[in-house]
């Protein structure tokens, strides 16, 4: 999606600091950090969010899922938040599908 921020960070036209990268997904830390350790998860492939997801693209999904998992027993980190935002009233700026990874930090609950 041309006008996609993420689109446009998996294509290298915008920069960042890269955690991980494969084939189907890549990992980058947040540029307002809301944790000590805090990075983006994203699929390479635009979904637009979490409501956006079905039997197409499932898999995709599940792979970023095991990708934090890595990334977090990679990192040391034993403890930690993963967060989705779907649609404006909940957060979601950007509408391409990511999962917020932060840790480092006490969580609060509720969130927000």
């Amino acid at each position: 999606m041309s006008d996609c921020l993420f689109c446009k960070i998996v294509a290298r036209e915008i920069p960042s600091k890269k955690v991980y990268e494969d084939e189907l997904c890549y990992a980058f830390y947040d540029i307002d950090p809301q944790a000590p350790t805090h990075f983006l998860v994203i699929p390479k492939q635009h979904i637009s969010s979490v409501a956006a997801v079905d039997a197409s693209n499932s898999a995709v999904v599940a792979h970023c899922f095991e990708v934090i998992a890595k990334i977090t027993r990679d990192m040391g980190i034993g403890s930690f938040r993963v967060v989705s935002n779907i649609g404006e009233q909940a957060g979601q700026s950007v509408f391409h599908l990511h999962f917020h990874v932060l840790s480092g930090r006490d969580m609060t609950w509720p969130p927000g």
